[in-house]
């Protein structure tokens, strides 16, 4: 899904000619084989990317067409690097020490790429604002720890008070409702203006141990977004799901 409306996002960056710059804060290794050992190993996959791939027409195809040219499977650097223009720039921060080894050595010899290693929410007040005063600030944190949410919200509140115009996208986990709930009442009393949240679920999220589904938080959507998104979602609807309570949600959390 974060894909999916990530791909949707930059394509509209795109449409002027002006250049733009993205900052990918949790960034990974970028690109990921399905042949591996581990994703053999958990064959995860196959009931995600894999059910998706044979697909050529309707609100998937764009971002499934740039899958396909990858050769494996692109993380957001990956497919964000591979809709940059020329005049574009992209800067991706890693703060694992391997996996930013693997990320510099894929995209050495872009110079469009710049590679980090710094922590994530350091890396907002660093390298915000642009100097193209356009772009796009994706956040995908791996909720890990204690407190994600709430580092999240402060991020997204900081972005938008050092440079109003850039949009945001922030992924969230969807287990239980209450802490996803919590999170929306936050940004709405935040300030931050212009902020939708799309969201998927698998199956209904009374089971707070299990991944329900997921979100993302757009912070200034481009214009068309709101509709798009909801045929994207409505497509991984009908090719993901498959238990009670599986649907799909876009919310406006604060106006413009």
């Amino acid at each position: 899904m974060k894909h999916a409306l990530l791909v949707w996002l930059l394509r509209a960056l795109a449409r002027k000619p002006a250049p733009f710059r993205v900052l990918d804060t949790h960034a990974g290794i970028g690109r990921y084989d399905l042949a591996s050992d581990e994703a053999e190993r958990t064959g995860e996959w196959r009931a995600g990317i894999g059910r998706l791939l044979d697909i050529t027409e309707g609100p998937l195809a764009d971002y499934l067409d740039l899958v396909r040219a990858d050769g494996g499977y692109p993380g957001s650097p990956a497919l964000t690097a591979a809709l940059l223009r020329p005049q574009d720039r992209l800067a991706l921060v890693e703060l694992h020490e391997e996996d930013h080894a693997t990320l510099r050595a894929l995209f050495r010899r872009d110079s469009r790429v710049a590679v980090h290693r710094r922590d994530a929410f350091e890396a907002v007040r660093a390298l915000t604002p642009f100097p193209e005063k356009r772009g796009l600030v994706l956040m995908d944190p791996p909720f890990e720890q204690p407190g994600e949410y709430e580092r999240l919200t402060a991020a997204i509140t900081e972005v938008s008070r050092r440079a109003r115009g850039l949009v945001q996208a922030a992924w969230y986990p969807i287990k239980g409702r209450a802490p996803v709930r919590a999170f929306h009442t936050a940004l709405a009393e935040s300030g931050v203006r212009d902020v939708v949240a799309a969201e998927l679920h698998l199956r209904e999220p009374v089971d707070a141990a299990r991944l329900n589904g997921c979100g993302l938080i757009v912070v200034n959507p481009p214009y068309g977004f709101e509709e798009a998104a909801r045929a994207i979602l409505e497509a991984l609807r009908v090719e993901l799901s498959g238990e009670a309570g599986a649907g799909w949600a876009l919310t406006r959390i604060a106006d413009e």
